[in-house]
């Protein structure tokens, strides 16, 4: 996946003359502390330089993940057309570029962050969101100002950075302010998605639709060391590459999200839960169920219509009837 053209452009634009050596410095204490989810009361993104190596080396991806979510919820959610968002933990407004490009019925947004950079960086792309913004300057944990209900609530890469017994507060305030959609995205790894456990757990007491990516409101049927993640490839910017010193021009960004919606989605029988294992007249998939197991399903090339749906899965697709079917 790649930032639409008019993002990427505007971002390269926001960095052109940024000295290359401060921002690979940026990058690189930026990405330690999301990978070492640090919570010492300061912002991640607490300066100018590290927003901009945000921008250069973490908006791509987590655009992306955001992205992918948002598509996985409104294929179960055709009739969802939301006109205003609220984005709790928002950057630079990261999760409005991806709910425009889904929803272009969107028309305003509510932007809660902390960070000056962000809020600064985020002014500067606004005329690119399309909706109307609204910035609220305050953080997650704390009780931040009144907002209005709104069809869209959104919190992405945000959990880790708040204690873990803030989260099902958290879960339950985003809650009340959902008129339609409810979207979580966490990081991809085992933390994320006993983050996002607490989050579904809190959500279906209540009273939530649990609309992606689980295909039921049961218990989630796996046990670590397995966990439940996903992922998207990422095209690298030629100042993508540079900011991380790296030859390869893809990454693959793993997430982990919850979508809970108000009216209930449509009905699937399964979900994919990791990339499916082709050979010769063989398709292995891995599947969480609607009666709340997970299983591997070997499909062959004898089963004629099964196999050929099986043969054009992949990692994350919803199946909307029994593969045994």
């Amino acid at each position: 996946m790649e930032l639409p053209a008019e993002l990427k452009g505007a971002i390269d634009r926001i960095l052109d003359g940024t000295p290359l050596g401060d921002l690979r410095r940026a990058a690189d204490a930026l990405s330690a502390r999301y990978r070492a989810e640090i919570r010492d009361g300061r912002l991640h993104v607490a300066d100018e330089m590290a927003a901009g190596a945000y921008l250069a080396t973490r908006l791509p991806a987590t655009y992306a993940a955001i992205r992918a979510a948002f598509v996985q919820a409104s294929d179960l959610l055709p009739d969802f057309t939301p006109r205003s968002m609220l984005d709790v933990g928002a950057g630079p407004g990261t999760a409005v570029f991806a709910a425009a490009d889904c929803w272009p019925t969107l028309e305003t947004a509510a932007l809660v962050e902390k960070s000056p950079a962000m809020r600064r960086i985020g002014g500067d792309l606004a005329a690119l969101a399309g909706p109307h913004l609204e910035w609220i300057e305050s953080d997650a944990e704390a009780s931040f100002p009144p907002v209005a209900t709104a069809d869209l609530v959104t919190a992405a890469y945000l959990l880790d950075e708040i204690a873990p017994e803030a989260i099902g507060p958290l879960a339950t305030h985003l809650w009340k302010l959902t008129g339609g959609l409810l979207v979580i995205v966490e990081p991809g790894t085992p933390a994320g998605w006993r983050r996002i456990l607490t989050v579904r757990k809190t959500l279906i007491e209540a009273g939530a639709f649990i609309t992606a990516p689980c295909p039921h409101q049961l218990d989630c049927p796996l046990i670590a060391p397995d966990w439940c993640h996903f992922a998207r490839r990422v095209a690298r910017s030629r100042l993508h590459r540079q900011a991380k010193d790296a030859d390869v021009p893809w990454e693959d960004e793993k997430y982990i999200f919850l979508a809970a919606s108000r009216a209930a989605p449509r009905k699937t029988a399964a979900r994919v839960l990791a990339p499916p294992r082709q050979s010769s007249g063989l398709v292995r998939l891995k599947l969480c169920k609607a009666d709340g197991s997970a299983s591997e399903r070997l499909v062959s090339r004898r089963e004629g219509k099964p196999f050929k749906t099986a043969r054009r899965l992949d990692w994350g697709d919803a199946l909307p009837a029994a593969p045994d079917e």
